[in-house]
């Protein structure tokens, strides 16, 4: 009897987990990290949209191929003073890292006060990987510009003291407004956008 009962209950029980599972997955459940990130990058993509002037082209999660090299641009500018890639990081906690470490270590405290450690790659690192692919992918087409990646620390926590690093409105603005090199001219910003759309 106690037997039978066990049975049906399991049954029951591992019924109403699959059912859990099947609704998850059928609404597109995405982790809490994943769903951070994204959130991260739709509110740096409102803080962008605040610093850009009439002309700038603000493009977002553009996915670029060179050869075997591969790779998302959350955020790329294109204006009459270039190209502007802007990686979004939504670390909280402690970062701590070199400009050059290959991985920072992020040191996070629980609401039960204990403290968490996680390698997270270096997004200076990553942003100069950009800049490479983006480079490369322009000037198989013909188009030989400068960019600039910068990465964007939503919770103003870099571990270094870097000019790759942007914390603010006006260091974005400094950023893709104030450099000074060589204007392109209106019919290389629209082949570049056309190349990235």
């Amino acid at each position: 009897m106690y037997r039978l009962i066990f049975i049906f209950w399991g049954i029951a029980v591992f019924s109403v987990l699959i059912l859990i599972l099947w609704v998850l997955w059928d609404k597109g459940y995405e982790s809490p990290r994943v769903r951070a990130g994204k959130e991260g990058e739709k509110e740096a993509t409102e803080i962008i949209k605040r610093v850009l002037r009439e002309n700038d082209i603000l493009l977002t999660n553009v996915r670029i191929q060179y050869k075997e090299k591969e790779t998302e641009l959350d955020n790329v500018i294109i204006n009459n003073r270039g190209v502007f890639i802007i990686e979004v990081k939504n670390y909280s906690g402690v970062l701590i890292g070199g400009e050059n470490d290959y991985e920072w270590t992020k040191y996070k405290v629980s609401r039960g006060g204990n403290t968490y450690e996680k390698q997270v790659r270096n997004p200076i690192k990553q942003v100069k990987r950009q800049v490479y692919i983006l480079s490369r992918f322009l000037k198989y087409y013909g188009i030989n510009v400068w960019i600039d990646g910068y990465v964007l620390l939503l919770n103003r926590n870099g571990p270094v003291d870097s000019s790759l690093i942007l914390e603010s409105y006006e260091q974005i603005n400094e950023a893709i407004h104030k450099r000074q090199q060589k204007e392109m001219n209106k019919k290389t910003v629209l082949a570049i956008k056309e190349l990235l759309m």
